[in-house]
């Protein structure tokens, strides 16, 4: 009775979309977090009779054969990329990207990690800092007397001195894009690692060809869809219930072989 172990995977396969459907809704109003999708492949199949075979002495074949399937698979957890809405907040600091890029954050342990969630706020020394403490690269520093700060389209931090008519460049924001933004690892706390699927970090300031602008004084919000992401749970909860039938009719079958005398 293959169909048991067939309906097994596709009731665990079901488990995983329901599990990534969830996160999303979990996650729908995290400040910068993309949408995922479960993708699913078909596993190897069984040939009672193979496709293409000879059936005869004089040379026919097999039209179409005879493949049994034997279940699904989760082949991958895609990240969709999609812009979020950008949100006012009126905290000078908050920043959002409109278009390609990540925030490059640098960590306690020395590496590079790449975010979308632009609530950042600054340290007791000053610096730009995200909400955990690290500092935004290129460690941007903020005077001590500064009355206040603009941070332009083109991610230049400008502060308005006591006693100074025009605001002083103190850094500018470097934007890191990638060849393949899904192949970055999510880390949590917001945060993405490169890998060897993402490829190197291509680093710019925003405004640049093919990086997008700053914007300050927003955030952007979750990409997540509460009504498609509800369709597809209810979509994914049917067809957890439908395999689950076929485990039963299953059974069934197999309860009436053993009652045979």
């Amino acid at each position: 009775m293959r169909s048991l172990h067939v309906a097994a995977t596709g009731m665990m396969a079901q488990q995983n979309n329901v599990e990534v459907i969830s996160n999303n809704i979990a996650n729908i109003s995290t400040t910068g977090y993309k949408r995922r999708r479960a993708e699913f492949q078909d596993l190897i199949y069984q040939n009672l009779r193979r496709t293409g075979s000879q059936s005869a002495d004089t040379g026919t074949v097999l039209p179409s054969g005879a493949q049994i399937g034997l279940g699904v698979r989760t082949a991958a957890v895609y990240r969709i990329s999609e812009q979020g809405n950008l949100q006012q907040t009126e905290n000078r600091f908050d920043l959002a990207i409109r278009g390609n890029g990540y925030f490059q954050i640098q960590l306690p342990s020395g590496e590079t990690a790449y975010t979308r969630d632009g609530t950042f706020g600054l340290s007791a020394e000053g610096t730009i800092v995200t909400a955990e403490g690290f500092v935004v690269q290129p460690g941007i520093t903020i005077p001590a007397n500064a009355r206040d700060v603009t941070i332009n389209a083109a991610g230049e931090v400008l502060a308005k001195l006591d006693g100074q008519t025009n605001p002083q460049n103190v850094g500018q924001i470097q934007l890191a894009i990638f060849a393949n933004e899904g192949g970055l690892e999510a880390v949590g706390d917001n945060l993405f690692l490169a890998t060897p699927a993402s490829g190197d970090a291509q680093q710019a300031a925003p405004g640049q060809p093919g990086y997008g602008q700053t914007m300050q004084g927003f955030i952007e919000t979750s990409n997540v869809n509460v009504v498609q992401e509800i369709t597809s749970l209810i979509t994914a909860q049917r067809a957890y219930e439908m395999n689950s039938r076929v485990i039963t009719a299953s059974d069934e079958m197999l309860s009436t072989l053993t009652r045979l005398r």
